[in-house]
């Protein structure tokens, strides 16, 4: 399955990793915020969590750093790019 259809499928959890600033600013409804530096000190929370990952951010580039850090510690996960897109696929009718 790719990362759309993980998207579109409700698959998994949702994880933000912009700051807490942006996050409130707008984000994608149940994302669990987890700011980009913080994420090597709650690897126990993200493993708990309903697998796979899918990170967003702003642009797609600091879920794409979230996602080669959290995969190398043996998570399923994914970089969702963009939290507008991923958004955008949790609210398209499947």
């Amino acid at each position: 399955m790719n990362t759309e259809e993980i998207i579109r499928n409700n698959e998994g959890t949702i994880v933000d990793v912009r700051t807490p600033g942006e996050f409130m600013g707008g984000s994608v409804s149940g994302a669990v915020n987890i700011p980009l530096n913080e994420i090597p000190d709650r690897m126990d929370e993200l493993k708990e969590m309903k697998a796979p990952l899918i990170f967003c951010c702003a642009s797609g580039n600091r879920s794409g750093q979230a996602t080669n850090y959290v995969s190398r510690q043996g998570v399923n996960c994914v970089n969702g790019g963009s939290w507008l897109e991923v958004n955008y696929l949790t609210s398209e009718e499947v």
